[in-house]
């Protein structure tokens, strides 16, 4: 498993809702920590591992040690949006790019845990930007898809070498066609969707 980055195309595909959650799912959550944690991020959702679920892991803290704030969201739904703040996001996936976003200050946010039990967050500040963030990620929407056409302006040498490396790296036979990627995701979704 490793994080995957723009423009590959699992993260532009809505993800699947989870009907079952087995061991290997268990893992692979464990996995996602981890990875967040190595890549010194606060959330990282299934897409960005080359997962097609509706899942994400999120500690606001980034502090693995904290792990009281580690939270897995399956299935989320997001509602009841709140205020308006704008402040600078970046992403895992488009690593060493940043931009200010504008989003709902407040969140109330339903999901499964682990335990197949339903929680309920009203987030507000960084942990609902946080929430808004992964979610998105989960409808194949990246926050560069959200912010203003001067910001856009300001980060299109940045995603253009990311294309770049993106094609580069096909080439080299390290990133499967996307005829490949999409089987092996359908294969996936059979498995739990």
């Amino acid at each position: 498993m490793q994080v995957l980055h723009y423009p590959h195309p699992t993260l532009l595909r809505v993800a699947k809702p989870l009907t079952r959650v087995d061991g290997e799912l268990r893992r692979m959550v464990g996995r996602m920590f981890e990875l967040m944690y190595e890549h010194d991020g606060i959330g990282l959702a299934g897409p960005q591992v080359d997962l097609p679920y509706r899942i994400f892991v999120v500690n606001e803290t980034g502090d693995p040690k904290q792990q009281e704030h580690e939270q897995v969201f399956i299935n989320p739904v997001l509602s009841k949006p709140k205020g308006t703040d704008e402040k600078e996001e970046g992403c895992l996936s488009l690593p060493k790019l940043y931009a200010p976003v504008r989003r709902p200050a407040g969140i109330h946010a339903a999901a499964y845990n682990l335990k197949g039990e339903l929680v309920t967050y009203d987030a507000e500040g960084l942990l609902a930007r946080v929430i808004q963030h992964e979610n998105d990620h989960l409808d194949g929407v990246m926050f560069i898809d959200r912010i203003s056409q001067t910001a856009l302006i300001d980060v299109k040498d940045q995603l253009e070498e990311f294309r770049d490396d993106f094609e580069r790296r096909r080439q080299l036979g390290e990133i499967p066609d996307d005829a490949k990627i999409f089987a092996h995701l359908a294969e996936l979704e059979k498995l739990r969707t």
